[in-house]
Order: C-alpha cells, then sequence, then structure tokens
C-alpha cells in the first residue's frame, strides 16, 4: 500500500448534519453520506484539494496532513467505469437499480383522468426569470425531478395553489441554480417556500439550496421540508 504523509479532508461527524452539499462538490466521489453522515470512503479518493470545504454550512470539513494513501486517478476511473457498468453512476442509493410492484391502488382506476393544477409553464428553475409575474405573492414549491413519478398524488397535494419550479440538486448546475433561487427570493415577494425531495442523501441537497438561498436573500421566508420515499410514500414533513 503506497502511503504518504499529504493533505487530506477531513470530517467532524460531530458537526456534520447530512445535507449532502461536499457530496455533490467532490468530483471524485470520495464523499458519501452515509447513516447521516459525510463520510470520507477511501483515501486514495480524495485528491486534498478541498474542494468540498467551501460547501459545508456547519463547517464539518477540514483539510489535514497526515499519512495516507496516496491519491489515485486511476482508481477512481476504475470506480466511475465500474458503477456505468453496472448501470449504477454514482455510490449513492439514488443510482441503485430497484424493483417493486406498483400497489393496486395506484392502477385500479384509469378511466378518470386526474386534473391538472399546473398554473403556468416553463417549470425548470434554471428557464424561469425572477420577474416573472406568477411569481409575485406566490407560495413557491421547490421540487426534485423525480418526485412526481414517485409520488402520485403529487398535483393534488402538492401543487396545488403553488407556482412550481423543478431543479436537480446532483445533475443540474448546483451554483446556477442557488443564484437563480436566490434572486426570486429577493425580486419576488414569496410568502412560503416548500422544498419536496426524494429519501435519497444526494436529493437533500435541494434543502441545503433553498436554505442558502433565504440566507443569502436576507428575507425570512416561511420553509417546509416534505422527503419522499423511492416507494412513493410521505418519510417526513418538517
Amino acid at each position: 500500500m503506497n502511503k504518504q504523509v499529504r493533505k487530506i479532508v477531513r470530517i467532524y461527524e460531530e458537526k456534520c448534519n447530512g445535507c449532502g452539499a461536499c457530496a455533490i462538490k467532490c468530483a471524485e466521489g470520495a464523499l458519501q453520506i452515509i447513516d447521516g453522515k459525510a463520510k470520507l470512503i477511501s483515501d486514495n479518493y480524495c485528491d486534498g484539494l478541498g474542494a468540498c470545504l467551501g460547501e459545508c454550512p456547519q463547517g464539518a470539513i477540514t483539510i489535514e496532513e497526515r499519512s495516507a494513501e496516496a491519491f489515485d486517478l486511476a482508481a477512481v476511473h476504475q470506480r466511475e467505469a465500474a458503477h456505468v457498468h453496472a448501470a449504477t453512476p454514482c455510490a449513492c442509493p439514488s443510482a441503485t437499480l430497484t424493483s417493486f410492484a406498483p400497489k393496486q391502488s395506484a392502477i385500479a382506476d384509469t378511466t378518470s383522468p386526474s386534473p391538472s393544477y399546473l398554473r403556468h409553464w416553463p417549470v425548470q428553475l434554471a428557464l424561469v426569470p425572477p420577474s416573472t409575474p406568477f411569481l409575485q405573492d406566490a407560495d413557491l414549491l421547490l421540487t426534485a425531478h423525480c418526485v412526481p413519478f414517485a409520488y402520485a398524488g403529487f398535483h393534488r397535494d402538492f401543487l396545488d395553489g403553488h407556482a412550481l419550479v423543478v431543479a436537480c440538486p446532483k445533475l443540474d448546475d448546483f451554483d446556477a441554480h442557488q443564484q437563480k433561487l436566490t434572486d426570486i427570493l429577493t425580486k419576488c415577494r414569496i410568502r412560503s417556500l416548500t422544498v419536496v425531495h426524494m429519501e435519497v442523501p444526494c436529493c437533500s441537497g435541494l434543502v441545503y439550496l433553498a436554505k442558502q438561498a433565504i440566507k443569502a436573500s436576507g428575507k425570512d421566508t416561511t420553509l417546509r421540508e416534505v422527503t419522499i420515499g423511492i416507494r412513493g410514500d410521505v418519510k417526513s414533513v418538517v
């Protein structure tokens, strides 16, 4: 094992709240959220450059010098290739293949179409200008891309009476989304902000995005968080 004294990240678990912002920024995939805490999964995946440092809202990550395996870019690429081959492009549960049968109640009635509660277009956060009229005096709903597919009653239970913006904290441009949401909160009269995300760890980055945008806007916007399970159930409402 090739060990050397070098710079590498250190995570203070007592400070970590599991928001996932660090894992989103780690291009090498060295960090994962495990049991609600950020973990360094292997020394040789961490390049020690600290791209994750400025993303942690709790100050739970620092750079230290210690004996560790050398950074191995080839190992990073091999790991990525292995996940692609297994149809799991990252190690988080959001990419884990899972099969299950739909609930009987979800397929029992196919004769009565459900009404749409969508009030505007576009819905992608990247495409919605902060000056748009439908955001004025709005209760804003920020949802992850996967939520409407997992939760059958999305229109009825969440979208009704809300202006909608859609984003993915892992696959989209996180920084651009945070700036756009900050601009919306700053320029519009947003009465409340509800964030609906999936239970997978990387999706919780949407909550971090919302909190940072509220802080940057200087507004006292009410924030509500809803977590949806991959089986289509509501896991928690905060």
